[in-house]
């Protein structure tokens, strides 16, 4: 449906990652396996440049965890002791709130550049296109079956998906050889073992800011000051932000977000809320220069320098940003649903 507008490949992009978040709840995750695919799709035949597509590939991997189910926000609800289940509703609208403004600066950005509009599927032929595209479809039923049952770990239930995959790629749709699954091995394998360097480097610099005690330092000073929850929140979000740019969202939430939790709640501040506007800015931060983990992973996938990549992204990050506003400070975007289903905060 979104393939027929113009840019409607970007469009998809955001789309995917969307109904991606219901199965992964990782942004990493996210851009890993669908990142190398996108990224291919979109530069074909010249149709978007490189550093764009991997700009939109990066951003739209953060809406993961914030719709859920989400990782981030499970282990907000352990640290806080907070509801997991209202945590998943707050987090649905924002999620698809960044999803809205990042499509809609696809659609800016589209007339401008004059992005090409996908070739329009004929009525008559969605059944057939549908039918073709049965046996891959299911491997979401199997995904969430496995899941959503108890039969399985997540784990397990992705092992058992990847292996659905090759086995209909193999034998239905003959679309991949031994050849192309060793080449594909050798990529996963590259791309993992780059992630891993990366996050090693980051867990060294998070065990030095721990040891000087910085971050409980910033906010233990905040706590001096009588604050309004306005200026509280808005503190609170260029702290978690900027934090989010150099740290892993683990430590932050392991060790920011209870020294900033009770001040929250002492300000009236809801911690579903404040939950999902922490989850939120951690998620950014993995996009924010110069040290955002999402940038450099693409800068691997899609082979393209961080300069390009940085400078298409920047557009991105500022419509997230003003979502970010809107979420921290219209807290109904958060707890609509939640009080919908009878949450009393």
């Amino acid at each position: 449906f979104v393939g027929r507008f113009r840019g409607g490949l970007a469009h998809v992009n955001v789309v995917q990652s969307i109904i991606f978040a219901g199965m992964s709840g990782s942004a990493l995750a996210d851009a890993a396996s669908s990142g190398k695919l996108m990224q291919k799709m979109m530069t074909q035949d010249g149709k978007y440049t490189a550093s764009f597509a991997a700009a939109l590939t990066a951003v739209s991997s953060v809406i993961g965890p914030i719709i859920p189910p989400s990782i981030p926000m499970v282990i907000y609800a352990l640290v806080s002791d907070t509801s997991i289940g209202y945590l998943f509703l707050g987090g649905v609208i924002p999620g698809l709130l960044l999803g809205i403004v990042q499509m809609a600066y696809i659609s800016f950005v589209a007339k401008r550049r004059n992005f090409p509009v996908e070739k329009a599927v004929l009525l008559r032929d969605i059944p057939r296109i549908t039918w073709e595209a049965f046996p891959a479809l299911m491997m979401p039923v199997i995904l969430f079956g496995c899941l959503y049952s108890g039969i399985t770990t997540p784990t397990e239930a992705a092992a058992l998906a990847a292996l659905y995959a090759l086995l209909v790629s193999a034998f239905l749709y003959r679309a991949v050889t031994w050849r192309s699954v060793y080449d594909s091995l050798l990529t996963s394998a590259r791309v993992t073992i780059s992630i891993g360097i990366l996050i090693a480097a980051a867990m060294v610099f998070n065990y030095v800011i721990t040891v000087e005690n910085i971050p409980k330092s910033l906010a233990v000073m905040m706590q001096g000051y009588e604050l309004s929850p306005f200026t509280f929140l808005l503190l609170a979000n260029v702290i978690l932000l900027v934090l989010g740019c150099f740290l892993e969202g683990t430590t932050i939430l392991l060790i920011i977000v209870p020294v900033l939790l009770p001040t929250a709640k002492a300000l009236g501040i809801d911690p579903v809320h404040f939950g999902v506007v922490a989850v939120v800015n951690i998620m950014i931060g993995l996009v924010t220069p110069p040290y955002g983990l999402l940038l450099f992973m693409m800068v691997k996938i899609a082979e393209v320098s961080l300069k390009d990549l940085v400078r298409e992204l920047m557009p991105f990050l500022g419509a997230m940003i003003a979502a970010l506003a809107l979420i921290t400070f219209i807290p109904s975007l958060v707890l609509f649903l939640p009080r919908l289903l009878g949450y009393q905060g």
